[in-house]
C-alpha cells in the first residue's frame, strides 16, 4: 500500500480538517500519516526528515506552512510533493501575529497554546533565505502547486513558478474544506502517485 505524509499548516495539527479528509479519502488505498509538527522550523524539518527516513512515504502533501516544509525536503529525499497554498514568507505572516495563540485543531500532546515571538520569526527568516537551495531540474515536474482562488493569506504562485512547472487552481480559500480536499487534492495526489 502506498504511503502519503501530510504536513499541516502553522495554526493546526495532524487532526485538522484536510488531514482527516485525506485519511478518509484514501482509506483502504493508501496510508495517510498526519503527524503534529513542532512549532519551530528547524525542529519541524528535523522531525519531518526523521519521519521520512522511517516511514518511506511515496508522496508528500502540504498545506500552507506544511507546503513550505514539503518543498524544502522533497528534492533532498526524492519524494514528489503536492503543495497546497504554499506560504513561502512565513515571517510576514508571523510578524502581524506576535503574542499568544491557540491551535485550531487538537494536538496529541494536549498543548493548545503557543506564543509567536521575535525569536520564532528569526528562525523562519533563516529558513526562508535558503528554502529554494535544493531545487533541481529533476524536480520541476514532481512538485505541483495547488492554489485557492479565494486565498487571502498566501499569494505565492509567481514564486512557485520560478522554480516549478505545474500549478492548479481550486475555487476555495487558504485552508481547504473536507469537500475541497476530496474534489481537488485527492485526484491530484492520485495522479502524482501514478506518475512515480
Amino acid at each position: 500500500m502506498k504511503k502519503i505524509l501530510f504536513l499541516h499548516g502553522f495554526y493546526t495539527s495532524g487532526q485538522c480538517v484536510p488531514a482527516l479528509a485525506l485519511r478518509e479519502s484514501f482509506k483502504g488505498r493508501a496510508e495517510v500519516i498526519t503527524p503534529d509538527l513542532p512549532m519551530h522550523p528547524k525542529e519541524a524539518l528535523s522531525f519531518i526528515r526523521g519521519l521520512i527516513d522511517r516511514e518511506k512515504p511515496d508522496l508528500l502533501i502540504g498545506n500552507s506552512c506544511g507546503s513550505f516544509y514539503a518543498q524544502m525536503v522533497a528534492p533532498i529525499v526524492g519524494v514528489p510533493a503536492l503543495l497546497g497554498n504554499p506560504h513561502f514568507k512565513m515571517t510576514e505572516f508571523l510578524k502581524q501575529r506576535i503574542g499568544e495563540h491557540q491551535y485550531k485543531s487538537p494536538r496529541k500532546d494536549g498543548k493548545q497554546n503557543f506564543v509567536i515571538d521575535e525569536a520564532l520569526i528569526e528562525e523562519f527568516a533563516e529558513m526562508e533565505a535558503i528554502q529554494f537551495n535544493n531545487c533541481n531540474p529533476d524536480f520541476k515536474d514532481r512538485i505541483w502547486g495547488l492554489f485557492g482562488e479565494q486565498d487571502t493569506l498566501a499569494h505565492f504562485e509567481p514564486t512557485f513558478l520560478e522554480h516549478y512547472n505545474k500549478t492548479f487552481h481550486f475555487p476555495g480559500g487558504h485552508t481547504p474544506t473536507a469537500d475541497e480536499v476530496r474534489t481537488w487534492y485527492v485526484p491530484l495526489a492520485e495522479k502524482l502517485l501514478k506518475s512515480i
